[in-house]
């Protein structure tokens, strides 16, 4: 057998830069310590840090007044915030930098007067977020079906944003959608969608062609994963999310030549090797890195950590 690597895959550096936060936040105030919803959205990596003793809450009237809560790299919402303030807890917030610049984005198109469409998945911790910055200007979109339901005039003052986790090409369908019913919408100065997705999704659609199977790593809340799957089904492949190779059922690679790994941005990379070795032990398999694209984005730790000493 042979295995084809994607290189990028795993995690970005949103998702590296929010893991350190929460260990440094485990070094400097040890535990019980408060993550508002999931670090990030993988199975793994949180229940790695539950079990640890991090307590991860989806209301902050949950944790205790007073105490250290982590917002997750998804973005929280201006009232989640006020909460916090009001239960005087001490928050750190490890939201991902290209989540901010949407949040920031939304804020300035909400005060200049803008109809904001959000293009993005309703139930997303991201555009739940996203859309609490403006709530009286944006409305969601998350399909073609959406975009002909629009009711505003044509010549409507009107802008839009996007989840930063979305396919490209879907994303790019609805722009254009929007574009057409409104020729003068405006948009963000460089597009949301983030660099980490567009690459792993550029690396999918390389490498897929040359496979019988593609497995992706990641979990099935994960919006980046979902849409490696579906993009490498798109290619014409059968393709699997899961977890971790325990979740796999092995009869999907009877016959198979070749199987294309990759790994959603918030994915370990140890899970990627725990299947590499097994492909090896049970299949013999040869394994090579394909590299379609080099990243070396780093993202500092949150001000609220770097000000802190740690406790010897």
């Amino acid at each position: 057998m042979r295995v084809i690597l994607a290189e990028p895959r795993g995690f970005c550096a949103g998702v590296v830069m929010a893991i350190e936060s929460l260990e440094r936040a485990l070094d400097l105030f040890g535990t019980p310590l408060y993550v508002f919803h999931e670090i990030v959205h993988n199975q793994v990596v949180v229940e790695r840090f539950r079990s640890r003793g991090v307590i991860f809450v989806d209301d902050l009237e949950q944790v205790p007044e007073g105490s250290v809560v982590l917002y997750s790299a998804h973005g929280v919402a201006p009232a989640v915030r006020e909460t916090a303030r009001r239960r005087r807890l001490r928050a750190i917030d490890a939201t991902c930098p290209l989540v901010t610049k949407v949040h920031l984005e939304a804020q300035r198109f909400g005060r200049e007067g803008y109809t904001i469409f959000l293009i993005g998945h309703a139930d997303h911790d991201e555009v739940i977020g996203t859309m609490g910055e403006a709530p009286h200007a944006i409305r969601l979109i998350e399909s073609l079906d959406d975009v002909e339901k629009i009711d505003l005039p044509a010549n409507a003052k009107v802008a839009y944003l996007t989840q930063t986790t979305l396919s490209v090409d879907e994303a790019n369908v609805i722009i254009e959608a929007l574009r057409r019913k409104f020729p003068h919408i405006v948009g963000p100065s460089k597009e949301d969608i983030c660099y980490a997705t567009q690459n792993r999704q550029e690396a999918v659609k390389a490498l897929a062609p040359q496979a019988d199977v593609v497995l992706v790593f990641g979990s099935q809340n994960s919006s980046n994963s979902q849409r490696l799957a579906e993009i490498a089904r798109a290619c014409g492949k059968p393709a699997y999310l899961i977890n971790h190779i325990g979740e796999l059922d092995p009869s999907v690679l009877d016959g198979v030549d070749t199987v294309l790994i990759t790994a959603g941005a918030s994915a370990p990379e140890d899970v990627v090797q725990k299947a590499v070795q097994w492909l090896r032990e049970r299949y013999q398999a040869q394994v090579e890195t394909h590299t379609v694209r080099e990243e070396s984005v780093h993202f500092p730790l949150p001000r609220e950590l770097r000000l802190l000493p740690l406790v010897p």
